[in-house]
């Protein structure tokens, strides 16, 4: 008698744990799914310069942030396409880009030491192929001068599910040949989406600069000549597809044609 009533009381027990196991993790999904999509597509004006609004993930301020490294990956919403999460500790050899587009190839230095996290999450979503057949959704011919990619679904609102806080904020300048990432209006919230500097340009220094353009600078001169649509911010009239994006050790990258202005691995780019 006393054996079964002691088997009851285990087995309630048991079911309380796994009632509580579920709960927990229905909360945790509930989490992830929540996705707030700000998509900012007019061009701001703070202070009288062009400030870039970019069109981007929302942030789930709950989501579960995973770090054992330097690097936070904080997921959040669902992604445009199924990826895992970078490296936490992803290091600071140097790497290289290539993106490769439908108009031309355009090579670029990445600052790992810089901004270790953007490069790593630049370069484990490229190695699970999430920026291959992508479109450059936006481009900026006044104020600031920028072709932005990295959005699967070509939208502006689109992210690879995770966000994770800016880097190489310090003394940022965005000149001609630099490469940064894209964010939401509120901090931590860059995500995919990068820009491809074409022009000097007077941007506050909140979006991480993360590399500089080594070659290829003739091909955004190409886009940006035919403008956007609406004028001034607007989807590429010259529409622009990375048919892939790839990285590769320093060392390992296969050379390339010179840039209008040839810049070595620790040079900062100048307008030309």
């Amino acid at each position: 008698m006393a054996s079964s009533k002691r088997e009851k009381e285990l087995a309630r027990m048991r079911a309380e744990r796994q009632a509580a196991r579920r709960a927990a993790e229905a909360a945790r999904r509930r989490r992830r799914n929540l996705v707030v999509v700000a998509s900012v597509v007019g061009l701001l004006v703070l202070g009288g310069l062009g400030a870039l609004a970019v069109s981007v993930l929302g942030g789930d301020d709950d989501g579960d942030a995973i770090a054992s490294g330097p690097c936070s990956w904080q997921e959040t919403g669902s992604p445009s396409r199924q990826v895992d999460l970078p490296p936490t500790d992803p290091g600071t050899a140097p790497q290289t880009a290539t993106i490769t587009t439908d108009r031309g190839v355009i090579g670029v230095a990445l600052q790992n030491d810089a901004a270790p996290c953007a490069s790593a999450s630049l370069a484990s979503l490229a190695a699970q192929g999430f920026y291959d057949d992508t479109p450059c959704h936006r481009l900026t011919t006044e104020g600031f001068f920028v072709l932005q990619c990295g959005d699967p679904t070509g939208t502006g609102t689109g992210g690879p599910g995770y966000q994770f806080a800016e880097e190489n904020l310090e003394g940022a300048s965005y000149p001609r040949g630099t490469v940064a990432m894209a964010k939401g209006a509120a901090p931590g919230t860059s995500g995919s989406q990068f820009f491809l500097v074409y022009d000097d340009s007077p941007l506050p220094p909140d979006y991480t600069p993360f590399g500089r353009i080594t070659s290829g600078l003739e091909v955004l001169d190409a886009v940006a000549a035919a403008g956007a649509e609406p004028a001034g911010d607007g989807a590429p009239v010259q529409a622009v597809q990375i048919t892939s994006l790839r990285t590769a050790p320093l060392e390992a990258a296969a050379p390339t044609a010179p840039a209008e202005q040839p810049l070595a691995p620790g040079a900062t780019p100048s307008a030309s």
